[in-house]
């Protein structure tokens, strides 16, 4: 896929924490058993003439019905701080349907949705049967994906596709059935939005998969394939790790400690 002549923006905007410990975030734990908290983040993608939303995060309802998640600032909030209206946000990219990725069901009411084939079939199908794998699911927001199918507002990709010039998806599977990343060209070179291919830097720097997962194997190969995309490793963004705030920097003083300019200068 060729860059187009103009970069886009990509901005990190952190919504809501989750405090826990280094022993939740492998598979087999960790023996030193360290404060490792989560970060969420949704991911804006700004162009010249078009601009781009990667996942929505969950509300205020999402997170007390989960328990210890806390939002930070909510997500239309975060937005409106780079510029972005909800109403003007005509494409959405689902990295995949987990409650954390796929919420805020009503927020975006002109846009269209992307996701993969295998995803849809994942979270309607008859996975959602067996506990540890649907327990990651909202069934309202699936539920609500499916209405905006028969509503002509959703957009299947069945691999790796093109969205726009300088802008691909690519299916890795692992942590869900139909898991994409996002493929940005900026001006550091191409980047990826990895998401849940790797929940933290060290999943991925380390090789040590995350416990949510639907195939090991996938998530492990997927590792490999991620750094492929990239033109170099410290542009493949990890979708929980707070540390992406401390590696790159906040566009203005205001947007310190919750929104990061990820084309820019890292620190």
């Amino acid at each position: 896929m060729t860059a187009p002549a103009d970069p886009y923006r990509v901005y990190a905007i952190k919504y809501a924490h989750h405090a826990r410990s280094s022993s939740a975030n492998f598979i087999g734990g960790d023996t030193h058993d360290v404060p490792m908290p989560l970060d969420y983040f949704v991911w804006a993608v700004v162009g010249k003439d078009r601009t781009f939303l990667v996942d929505t995060g969950f509300d205020q309802p999402g997170a007390d019905k989960r328990g210890g998640r806390k939002i930070s600032t909510p997500i239309d909030q975060g937005l409106a701080a780079v510029g972005i209206s909800t109403e003007s946000v005509k494409d959405v990219i689902i990295t995949h349907m987990h409650y954390d990725h796929a919420g805020n069901r009503d927020m975006f009411p002109n846009a269209r949705y992307h996701v993969q084939d295998k995803e849809m079939e994942f979270c309607t199908g008859r996975c959602m049967c067996h506990r540890p794998l649907a327990v990651h699911f909202e069934p309202e927001d699936v539920a609500s994906m499916v209405k905006k199918v028969f509503k002509g507002n959703v957009a299947f990709h069945d691999g790796d596709d093109e969205i726009a010039p300088g802008l691909s998806v690519h299916h890795l599977g692992g942590h869900t059935a139909g898991l994409q990343v996002v493929r940005v060209w900026t001006a550091k070179g191409w980047m990826v939005l990895a998401s849940d291919a790797s929940h933290f830097y060290a999943n991925i720097e380390q090789k040590r998969p995350f416990p949510a997962v639907y195939n090991v194997a996938d998530m492990m190969e997927g590792y490999q394939r991620i750094y492929s995309l990239a033109d170099k490793p410290e542009l493949v963004i990890p979708g929980h790790d707070p540390m992406v705030l401390q590696r790159f920097p906040a566009e203005t003083r205001e947007h310190e400690g919750w929104i990061a300019r990820l084309d820019g200068d890292m620190r």
